[in-house]
């Protein structure tokens, strides 16, 4: 009895502190994955230069074949893939060896050879330009651009030059075989689906090969003398032709102006004559002597004169000074 007595009726728990909330940090697993989850998504914002083009592909296939310049969006890497492509930019390709290199020492790198219609074999280098046409068929339908184009080039090129003849080839026909070279390359490159624009085809170099140079040589500087030749002789043709034209009309005036001379004298002379013949016929006696006096006074001044008196005594006071003196008989 006592030791229920002595044990208290109910038992009481000391109180504790209660226990501190627990706050969730300011940057959380879950705050940090959505952040990584916006930057991702954000990711898909691309720009296209104004002088580039894209090309979208999601998982390897194409979605967007040609993406103009701007702002655009696609689905984040590695949903989807943006090439940019610069497609007014001018790309080159030389035909026939590599272009001279100083630093590469190539001074004179090899070139293709190609036969012409009259049998000739000449070395050529070309040089090619083009651009982007089709940004997707650029990037997956041809597996090396440049090589298409090079053998599409380079296989019309030998098509014309095999119906040309070398003189051709080197002077009146290289800008024609170049503009037919490059628009049937076109069409060629374009049954490829290249995606490629050929700008410019230029034949940049035209050479005879090494063992036959000489010959080439001595032809060019025959051609060149023969162009010489004909221009001095068209040159002299062109100066003698219309000089002896001139002096012709020159002539012929002279020969007109002569004539008209001669007949206005003539004519002259005719009225003259009739005029005194009119006054001969009035006064014979008087215009007979009158004549005769000036005709005298015409011819004596130019003949020497020796004057003898009626006794036939010679007058030597006509002799004047310094005229030569008479030739002696013998």
């Amino acid at each position: 009895m006592s030791s229920l007595l002595s044990q208290p009726a109910f038992s009481q728990e000391p109180d504790l502190p209660p226990e501190p909330e627990v706050q969730e940090p300011h940057w959380s697993r879950r705050r940090i994955v959505l952040g990584l989850l916006a930057l991702w998504v954000l990711s898909g914002i691309f720009l296209v230069a104004p002088d580039q083009q894209a090309v979208v592909t999601r998982f390897g296939a194409v979605t967007e074949p040609r993406v103009l310049p701007g702002i655009h969006y696609a689905l984040p890497w590695p949903i989807d893939s943006v090439t940019k492509l610069k497609v007014q930019q001018l790309q080159r390709l030389v035909i026939g060896g590599d272009l001279p290199d100083s630093v590469l020492g190539r001074s004179n790198p090899l070139a293709s050879q190609f036969i012409t219609g009259d049998q000739n074999i000449i070395n050529m280098r070309v040089i090619v330009q083009y651009s982007v046409g089709v940004p997707a068929d650029y990037l997956f339908r041809t597996q090396d651009v440049s090589k298409s184009i090079g053998a599409a080039v380079e296989a019309e090129l030998a098509r014309r030059i095999a119906h040309s003849g070398v003189d051709d080839v080197l002077t009146t026909q290289k800008v024609a075989i170049q503009d037919e070279t490059r628009a049937a390359a076109q069409k060629r490159i374009n049954d490829y689906h290249a995606g490629v624009i050929l700008s410019t085809v230029n034949i940049e170099n035209v050479t005879p090969p090494a063992e036959a140079a000489d010959a080439f040589r001595d032809v060019t500087n025959a051609r060149a003398d023969t162009t010489r030749i004909v221009n001095e002789v068209e040159g002299y043709s062109n100066d003698l032709i219309p000089r002896a034209r001139g002096e012709a009309r020159q002539l012929h005036d002279s020969a007109d102006a002569y004539k008209l001379s001669k007949v206005n004298n003539a004519a002259g002379d005719a009225a003259r004559f009739d005029q005194m013949e009119a006054e001969y016929a009035k006064a014979s006696a008087v215009t007979g002597h009158r004549l005769y006096i000036e005709t005298m006074e015409q011819i004596m001044p130019k003949i020497r004169k020796m004057i003898v008196d009626p006794n036939g005594n010679l007058d030597l006071t006509i002799l004047r000074k310094g005229d030569p003196a008479p030739n002696k008989k013998p």
